[in-house]
């Protein structure tokens, strides 16, 4: 059934004046998506397929939420979520803002269905061969493109169609030697079509994750204690998204579970710090133009030379909180409801050369990568493993260490910060949970500082 978007608005306002609804909104979401999956040569999937979901959000006594896989339950679905909001007795408020009129799509240089699926296939396979050698146990590649048309309507009048194509590769090895086993991966995505996979050199990443990995099974294990630790672009931005970019999301400052709650307008971090979370860069996997609630997306500065400026906002937030709604309101697609959500955040660069900052060690640990961790928003603490690890002695980088971590509090490591360098990079695409995924992005330059470094596990 084709989907007849003027009756759907008028549906929208008709429950709106009958019900007296505060807030309605509707969002329509179409998919068409592929995924390759490479373990050992073997195809251990091969999909092409489409998805559609509505999801609609009614606000009167509190919110009430429904979905549905139908066009023809689109009313049915607006009348369950219109009882919920009904008998839900939160309080809360929304900005509502001007009606938006709006058609904006990411354009592709290559379209990502001009490219054969069995193209597809036969060049991954290709790339998961360049992994083989006999060291490695397990070679992984994986690859996920998908095109999604977001139609967005309110009860303000606002009619938003946003078209967004988004693509991810991976490359993974296992490396066993005797009773110690490694890993290695490297992951590449954006907002972009197949010119994306075409531009990545996989014959020299294929050589540097099999490298890596070798290398690891020889690798010490790491110091302890308290050093200088220089964390690459890589460990920058997942550093800066997981410890402090969870904690500036409004809904967690509004509950009280964050440690920045309260503190806008307080110096938190060294002056040259500056933290940005962008969803309008070109081309990046976090990248959008609207969000899931039909708000522009728009450039935030979370800490701007070392002063807390912004939290990241959806609607809900910025109307209880009184601040400005910048368009950080994301789901993972039309059964989950939006929540404040980072897209590509990183740490802005200074003046500092990589070679000074290893000038200022005498003894430390230089760490690449993201093996993951934890965060605790409301005190602050965290610990992250890095993929690889060296130790630096007297300013130089000497042997490699394996299993490395650092941990420390949030607000003691930005105050300690020595260097901030000037090689800004933002490509560590990845999925962001907290409780439903989104795509996002992190990066910044390498950056000095000082934590507990210890070994994972």
């Amino acid at each position: 059934m084709p989907m007849n978007f003027e009756k759907m608005a008028k549906l929208i306002q008709e429950y709106s004046e009958k019900y007296r609804a505060k807030f309605i909104d509707v969002r329509i979401e179409e998919v068409d998506f592929v995924s390759i999956n490479i373990e050992n040569g073997k195809v251990e999937e091969l999909e092409a397929n489409q998805d559609f979901g509505i999801g609609v959000r009614v606000l009167i006594n509190g919110w009430g939420f429904s979905s549905t896989t139908s066009v023809e339950n689109f009313e049915k679905t607006l009348k369950i979520a219109t009882k919920m909001a009904k008998i839900s007795k939160s309080e809360t408020s929304v900005y509502v803002g001007d009606p938006i009129s709006d058609r904006v799509e990411i354009k592709m240089r290559n379209h990502l269905r001009d490219v054969d699926l069995e193209d597809k296939l036969q060049f991954f396979l290709r790339v998961n061969k360049m992994l083989e050698t006999k060291k490695i146990k397990t070679r992984k590649t994986f690859y996920h493109d998908s095109i999604v048309k977001k139609t967005y309507l309110n009860s303000e009048g606002s009619f938003v169609e946003m078209v967004t194509p988004r693509i991810m590769i991976g490359i993974s090895v296992v490396a066993r030697a005797n009773e110690l086993m490694q890993n290695y991966w490297k992951y590449f995505g954006g907002t972009q079509g197949w010119e994306l996979a075409e531009k990545i050199d996989f014959q020299y990443w294929s050589r540097v994750v099999v490298r890596k990995v070798t290398e690891l099974l020889e690798a010490k294990s790491p110091p302890s204690g308290k050093l200088p630790v220089i964390m690459d672009p890589e460990l920058t931005g997942v550093f800066i998204h997981e410890a402090l970019g969870h904690a500036a999301e409004a809904d967690s400052v509004r509950s009280g579970e964050s440690i920045l709650t309260g503190m806008i307008g307080k110096k938190i971090g060294v002056e040259e710090l500056t933290v940005v979370d962008d969803p309008t860069l070109p081309g990046k996997f976090g990248s959008y133009i609207y969000d899931d609630e039909g708000v522009r997306g728009k450039k935030v500065e979370i800490i701007k030379n070392g002063v807390l400026v912004n939290y990241l906002t959806d609607r809900e937030t910025s109307a209880v909180l009184g601040l400005e709604p910048n368009g950080h309101g994301r789901a993972q697609n039309s059964s989950y409801v939006p929540l404040v959500r980072m897209s590509n955040t990183y740490v802005a660069p200074s003046d500092w050369e990589f070679d000074e900052m290893l000038e200022e060690i005498k003894f430390g640990v230089y760490m690449i990568g993201d093996k993951g961790g934890q965060v605790d928003i409301t005190n602050g603490s965290f610990m992250f493993g890095a993929k690889e690890g060296y130790i630096v002695r007297n300013g130089e980088i000497k042997e490699m260490i394996r299993d490395v971590a650092l941990s420390g509090d949030i607000l003691q490591i930005l105050k300690s910060i020595r260097a901030i360098g000037n090689d800004l990079k933002i490509e560590f695409p990845g999925f962001c949970g907290k409780g439903q995924w989104v795509p996002v992005d992190d990066g910044g330059p390498h950056v000095l500082t000082e934590a507990i470094v210890g070994g994972l596990g």
